[in-house]
C-alpha cells in the first residue's frame, strides 16, 4: 500500500487543476484565560493565528512539542471547544454556517483520540459504541447494528468474539481498533487522528498505522495525523506542519520538509531523533533552553530565543510563511528575501 505521492499537484482534480481543499483554515485563535487574584487578566496563546489547507485525499502530519497546540488545533477543528476567532471552511463552506451546520459537519469529520480507553463508554458494549452514532443520526437500530459488525471485521475484530465485549475486557491495540471503527460508522470524509498509535507496542502500532492506509484507499478519506514521532508520520503523510507555541513553523510535502528542513526549529526536532547509526547521532544540542512561556510569548519570531541564526530583526518582526520551494513553506526571516536578516537569500522562490 503506497502513500500518495508528492509532486508539483499530487491532489488533482480530474486532472483539470488543482484540488479544492476539503478544509481551509484561516486565522485560527484559541486563547485560553488564566485567572490568578486580582491581578490583570491574562492568557494562554495556546493556538495564535493558524493557517493551513488540507487537500481531499491527502494525509496532513502535524508535529511539534507539547504544548505547541496540536491538539487545540484538533480540537478547534472539530468543535469539541469554540474558537476566539478565525474561519474554518469545510468543501468551501463556513463550518457552523446555514450552509453546513456543526451537526452535518461532524458527520463528514470524526475524530481518534490517543488514551483508547477513556474513549469508550465503558457501560457499552464495542457492538453498541460503534452502533451509537448511526442511531442517534437515524440509522434504524438492525441497520446500525449490521454496519458495526461489517465494521468490526473490517479493523480485523472477529464480530463473533468481540462484539460483545466491553472496553476493559479487551487490550489496547484491540481498543483502538474500536476507536477507528467508530470513527468510520458515519461515513465521514475527514478523519483527525490525535496521537492514535502513540500509546501502541511497536508491532501493534505498525499494524494499526497498514490498516488506516488501507482504509484511507478503500474509503477516499482524508487524514489529519498528529504525532510526535516524526518515523510515524514520514511513514503515513503526505504533506507535514510543524507547529511552533501556537504558530505555523513550517509546512510542506512530507519528502521535502523532513529531508531538507527550512526551518532551524524543524532542523532541531529532525536532529533530536534517536539513531543506531554513530555517524547520525548529533553531538551538540540545536536547542538552547526551554520553551518560552505562552502566556507572555516572545516579540517577533517567537522561536528566535532559542535559534542559532537569531538577529536583531528576529525579535522585532514576526515572520510570515513565505515559500522556500514550490509547495514548501517556511516562517523564518533567514529564508525571506527583503526581511533585513543577514542569510536572507536575493531573490523570492515561487511558490
Amino acid at each position: 500500500m503506497s502513500v500518495i505521492p508528492n509532486g508539483p499537484d499530487p491532489f488533482a482534480a480530474d486532472r483539470g487543476g488543482p484540488a479544492q481543499p476539503l478544509l481551509s483554515v484561516s486565522g485560527l485563535i484559541k486563547h485560553f484565560p488564566v485567572r490568578k487574584g486580582t491581578g490583570p487578566k491574562r492568557v494562554v496563546r495556546a493556538v495564535d493565528g493558524v493557517d493551513f489547507d488540507v487537500l481531499k485525499g491527502e494525509t496532513l502530519g502535524i508535529v511539534g512539542e507539547s504544548g505547541c497546540g496540536k491538539s487545540t488545533t484538533a480540537k478547534l477543528i472539530m468543535g469539541l471547544i469554540e474558537h476566539d476567532s478565525g474561519e474554518m471552511l469545510y468543501d468551501g463552506q463556513p463550518i457552523g454556517g446555514r450552509a453546513m451546520p456543526w451537526r452535518n459537519y461532524r458527520r463528514q469529520a470524526q475524530m481518534v483520540f490517543q488514551d483508547s480507553y477513556a474513549s469508550l463508554n465503558p457501560r457499552m458494549t464495542v457492538e453498541q459504541s460503534i452502533a451509537f452514532g448511526p442511531k442517534v443520526n437515524g440509522v434504524p437500530g438492525r441497520q446500525a447494528i449490521e454496519r458495526a459488525r461489517a465494521l468490526l471485521a473490517r479493523v480485523g475484530l472477529e464480530p463473533k468474539r468481540f462484539a460483545g465485549r466491553y472496553p476493559h475486557e479487551i487490550s489496547g491495540g484491540q481498543r483502538q481498533r474500536v476507536n477507528i471503527a467508530r470513527a468510520l460508522a458515519l461515513e465521514p470524509r475527514l478523519v483527525l487522528l490525535d496521537e492514535a498509535v502513540s500509546a501502541l507496542d511497536k508491532s501493534v502500532e505498525a499494524q494499526v498505522l497498514n490498516l488506516l492506509l488501507d482504509l484511507k484507499a478503500e474509503f477516499g478519506l482524508t487524514y489529519i495525523f498528529i504525532s510526535h514521532d516524526l518515523n510515524v508520520v514520514r511513514f503515513i503523510s503526505d504533506r507535514v506542519m510543524v507547529m511552533y507555541l501556537g504558530r505555523v513553523a513550517e509546512i510542506g510535502p512530507s519528502d521535502s520538509v523532513l529531508a531538507a528542513p527550512a526551518h532551524p526549529y524543524t532542523q532541531a526536532l529532525l536532529a533530536s531523533m534517536p539513531s543506531l547509526d554513530p555517524d547520525n547521532r548529533t553531538q551538540e544540542a540545536l536547542l538552547v533552553g526551554d520553551p518560552p512561556n505562552p502566556i507572555d510569548p516572545p516579540s517577533g519570531c517567537r522561536f528566535h530565543p532559542r535559534c542559532s541564526l537569531a538577529e536583531s530583526v528576529c525579535s522585532s518582526i514576526e515572520p510570515p510563511l513565505g515559500p522556500v520551494m514550490p509547495l514548501h513553506r517556511v516562517a523564518c526571516l533567514a529564508r525571506q528575501p527583503g526581511s533585513g536578516h543577514s542569510a536572507a537569500p536575493s531573490e523570492a522562490i515561487a511558490a
